[in-house]
């Protein structure tokens, strides 16, 4: 048999043996009759937007028709619009390793970081008012480098970008907080969050995490860990749609301390006394601004019922084994030399995508994508591949490699 074939035959027995098989039926994926039969429907861009879960579209009919349609302003109360940003929140935190309580959901990834940046400078200097520097990840996505300098020039802070892996040697007094990303969007590295969060803490700073590339992928553990704060988006692996809203991660114990730059009417304490005066909400509703996207966020609700009775760790575990075998069948099937993996090997450094250095890789992607192998490309030269556990299985890693392999020969 040769190695092709016997690759062929082990993605079998690993799809007949996976205890989240179950979970492809419960998405809009491609089939066979959309593609050349050899590469049907691979679908390797979860990590930038997740499938469509099947339940979506009926209940956005009834979200529509009904509760817009007949009921209209009475849903805010009879069905539940009003608080849909704690209770989506509430179905987030498992994923992220948060009690209930602790993760609103609203606005943009771009906004919660604003929020968050801002009001752990707030937090850094009610202790001591001399701290004035905010730490940014070097390799951050460029938005989040973005905010994060604006909101050093808003608090008279000084804004200093360095690698992950530098940022114990560079944290001092001045340290008011630190904003870092638990997952590399570009190469896939995971970075060490519970030791990271613990230099920031020991040098008296508030730590501030990105979760974009992490939540629904791998266990977060933000309560174990002692997080501070943390955002994310839900359009990745939580697969909420495009542009579905993002969610914010206050403490519990901070919750009475977070002086949000953003005080809207929907985190006042008497949202419909319309006083001129601001006082907070207690809770993570101090997270919340202005009047929620009703229709994205209840699309986002029906999108996590996919995660009933899924364990994080199950997931974690497949999306290694997945990534695992995508690295050996690439090194199989694809020519020496023709691509470099720049996602460490190493377990424990490693999210749940693939990214391969690749000459004309822009041109390599668009041949996959119209062969039916969809993943994106980054620039100059990177391919990424995002694997979602809840929905690809070892026979679409073998195929997208063979796929591969063909490609850039």
């Amino acid at each position: 048999m040769s190695e092709r074939s016997e690759l062929a035959v082990r993605a079998e027995k690993l799809d007949a043996a996976d205890e989240l098989a179950a979970k492809r039926s419960e998405f809009v994926l491609d089939t066979v009759s959309d593609h050349a039969a050899d590469a049907a429907g691979v679908y390797l861009d979860g990590n930038s937007l997740g499938a469509l879960p099947a339940a979506v579209p009926g209940r956005m009919e009834d979200v529509v028709r009904r509760q817009w349609g007949s009921l209209r302003i009475r849903s805010w109360d009879e069905s539940g619009w009003w608080t849909a940003p704690e209770r989506i929140g509430d179905r987030i935190a498992p994923l992220v390793g948060a009690a209930p309580g602790q993760v609103v959901v609203g606005d943009s990834t771009s906004v919660n970081v604003f929020k968050a940046l801002v009001a752990a400078v707030r937090m850094a200097r009610e202790t001591d008012a001399g701290r004035d520097e905010i730490v940014v990840d070097a390799t951050t996505f460029p938005t989040d480098g973005y905010i994060a300098g604006s909101a050093a020039r808003m608090t008279g802070c000084t804004l200093r970008p360095v690698a992950p892996a530098e940022v114990p040697g560079v944290l001092s007094g001045r340290t008011a907080a630190v904003l870092l990303n638990h997952v590399d969007y570009r190469t896939g590295r995971l970075h060490d969050l519970p030791a990271l969060t613990a230099a920031v803490h020991a040098a008296g700073a508030v730590a501030v995490w990105d979760l974009c590339h992490s939540a629904g992928a791998l266990p977060v553990g933000l309560d174990e860990h002692g997080v501070d704060l943390a955002v994310g988006c839900t359009y990745k692996y939580l697969n909420g749609g495009p542009g579905s809203p993002a969610y914010l991660y206050v403490r519990r114990e901070l919750q009475d301390r977070f002086d949000s730059p953003l005080p809207g009417w929907n985190s006042h304490a008497e949202p419909f006394g319309m006083r001129s005066d601001y006082e907070a909400a207690p809770g993570a509703v101090r997270g919340r601004v202005g009047t929620p996207d009703i229709l994205s966020m209840l699309a986002l609700e029906a999108a996590l019922e996919v995660w009933d009775g899924v364990s994080i760790h199950a997931v974690r575990a497949k999306s290694l084994a997945l990534t695992d075998f995508f690295l050996q069948c690439v090194t199989a099937y694809v020519p020496p030399g023709a691509v470099e993996s720049l996602t460490p090997v190493a377990h424990e450094e490693r999210g749940s995508q693939i990214s391969l250095r690749c000459q004309d890789a822009g041109y390599v992607m668009k041949r996959l994508i119209a062969a039916g192998v969809v993943g994106d490309f980054r620039p100059p030269d990177v391919l990424r591949f995002g694997f979602t556990p809840l929905y690809v299985g070892f026979a679409d890693v073998e195929r997208a490699a063979r796929v591969l392999a063909e490609v850039v020969a």
